[in-house]
């Protein structure tokens, strides 16, 4: 079935505007040598934004950021945001118009074993970023990224709206909670006076090509099946709000834009799929597995290691009434380019021109 003819021209002239917009300005990408941070910087780029990126080295090998060689894209600054003084220049000299924060220590294991190095890079981190954005001129939007698991577990089996309660059981969960409270204080305090709209940004849980990060579900899936191995499930029952990464850094893209032009929407908001999309471990395991083509499973019997939530929704109602987003890939359809990436790039097909192809897709949905 064609595209109606107006719809088709609403695309043409909204795709019009955001590169309009995005062409030339200065933006600071923090984390831009992860997973997330190197898609958004291949994004931007294609936008024509003039990107900075400050990040640590890439923590994995393999990793994106290598494959798509994103360091040819921006001016990457490999820096430790936790190096206030380090980090300060490197604002100083980049001049951002736009901040994306994306670095954190993102992972919940990882918090377990190093909790006090994950609450001094998430939350004093976070404290730097916005410290340095104080008394830069021309500074106007900053969008930080935490996650979906800032909320108190409330066990009522709704979805978390932004005015929930924040909490965490675990280290990551309470840090991201706790970078909530600061990137809210720094806005009130000190960045709305100086014209600088702060807006923080709750994702839920992200699949896509190129993430081999360590105790994620399809990386871990990917390696296994890939080196002809099982692909061991600790808690199959658990329910998360699982979406393409594309969503999310369209939803932040978006935000950043509407920031610009309506400073006052500054707040916080939640990027997910569909509420009725959220599903369990084990029926995204069995759908990746489908649509990779095949790979030995074992399914836990226990909740094996340290606590998690399990149970985790968001209410996206915000988003689309405030800034007009919403879900454009259906779970299936999400799960299938994931998959289909990982294959293509082990068959030898450039992780650049994947990720290109995949926006440019994606750009195209009416």
């Amino acid at each position: 079935m064609g595209v109606r003819q107006g719809a088709l021209e609403d695309l043409v002239v909204t795709r019009a505007a955001d590169a309009a917009f995005w062409r030339g300005k200065r933006v600071l990408l923090t984390g831009h040598s992860g997973f997330k941070g190197s898609w958004l910087a291949i994004w931007l780029d294609r936008l024509g934004a003039k990107v900075t990126g400050v990040s640590l080295p890439p923590q994995t090998t393999p990793n994106l950021f290598t494959a798509a060689k994103v360091e040819t894209r921006c001016d990457s600054r490999f820096c430790d945001i936790r190096d206030a003084g380090a980090l300060a220049a490197i604002v100083r000299d980049a001049r951002p118009e736009i901040v994306f924060h994306l670095a954190a220590q993102p992972l919940v294991r990882a918090s377990y074993r190093e909790p006090l190095a994950t609450f001094d890079t998430n939350v004093m981190g976070t404290a730097n970023v916005l410290e340095a954005l104080r008394g830069i001129a021309g500074a106007r939007v900053a969008v930080m990224v935490t996650t979906d698991k800032v909320y108190r577990d409330n066990k009522s089996g709704r979805p978390y709206t932004e005015e929930d309660p924040l909490g965490g059981h675990d280290p990551y969960s309470a840090s991201k909670a706790a970078c909530e409270i600061v990137i809210a204080s720094y806005r009130d305090a000190f960045l709305a006076a100086n014209s600088v709209a702060v807006a923080s940004a709750r994702a839920g849980n992200v699949i896509g090509g190129g993430d081999w990060s360590e105790d994620r579900l399809i990386p871990d899936a990917v390696r296994a099946w890939q080196e002809r191995q099982a692909l061991t499930v600790r808690m199959p029952q658990s329910v998360r709000p699982w979406q393409h990464v594309l969503e999310p850094l369209a939803g932040y893209l978006t935000l950043a834009r509407r920031l610009w032009q309506e400073a006052p929407l500054a707040g916080a908001y939640n990027f997910g799929p569909e509420t009725g999309e959220a599903i369990s471990v084990r029926e995204l395991v069995e759908m990746a597995r489908a649509a990779y083509g095949g790979g030995e499973v074992h399914y836990g019997t226990t909740d094996e290691g340290p606590h998690e939530s399990a149970w985790l929704t968001l209410e996206i109602a915000k988003a689309r009434e405030a800034l007009g987003v919403a879900p454009k890939l259906p779970l299936a359809q999400a799960i299938e380019k994931t998959m289909a990436w990982y294959r293509a790039q082990r068959d030898g097909k450039d992780a650049l021109a994947l990720c290109r192809a995949d926006i440019a897709a994606y750009e195209a949905l009416a």
